[in-house]
């Protein structure tokens, strides 16, 4: 099973895309977890994209795609995969599709989860993150109060502000919410209602599939 998730920040996709990982037995691909392995690791792709980390730029999209293209082609994507934080726009879901033709493989599904601004913006409103062990997901508790993991003090990032939220949301419109219409326009495009409990949604994105 070959899978890409897609959603707005806020949606729930990574939290999904972990439960789904868990159900099928494949590997989780969040591109940033990648490169940060990568150049943990001081490979010779992670080198290259270290060079633009510590100079503060994007990654070029050739170079994700070679280190994606290495991890699938590894053995650890044997069964599949599901792709979490990439493709973020057209030109990279072009690139992927090159690539997996390349290697004898085409994608199977693409989940899209749909969940309304106005809900995104109340659920990450209520977001705290823990100032020591930085576990997120945290709700309905006070800035100050203590996390349930650690013990450490809850803060609320700047990047869960409504104003910071909206803006986020605004280039996922421009950039990321294309890919809907490319994917649909193949045919492997679901649309998963992400209303209620997570186990609510994976229940019917694994319906889905």
């Amino acid at each position: 099973m070959r899978l890409v998730i897609l959603g707005a920040p806020g949606a729930g996709k990574g939290t999904q895309a972990e439960r789904i990982s868990r159900e099928f037995g494949i590997p989780h691909v969040s591109t940033g977890d990648i490169l940060r392995d990568e150049i943990k690791k001081g490979t010779e792709y992670g080198l290259k994209a270290k060079e633009y980390v510590e100079k503060g730029k994007l990654v070029p999209d050739e170079l994700v795609i070679d280190i994606i293209e290495g991890f699938i082609t590894g053995g650890a994507a044997g069964r599949g995969f599901l792709l979490d934080g990439f493709p973020r726009n057209i030109g990279q879901a072009e690139k992927l599709s090159a690539m997996l033709e390349r290697t004898g493989k085409k994608l199977d599904r693409v989940i899209n989860i749909v969940v309304d601004n106005d809900e995104i913006v109340h659920r990450l409103g209520l977001r705290r993150i823990c100032r020591e062990c930085q576990k997120v997901s945290i709700y309905n508790k006070d800035p100050g109060d203590t996390c349930s993991n650690c013990g450490g003090t809850l803060i609320k990032r700047k990047d869960d502000e409504e104003e910071v939220i909206r803006h986020r949301l605004e280039v996922y419109d421009k950039q990321t919410y294309p890919l809907v219409a490319y994917y649909r326009g193949k045919g492997i495009l679901t649309d998963i209602d992400g209303k209620g409990s997570q186990e609510e949604v994976t229940e019917r994105i694994l319906e889905s599939l």
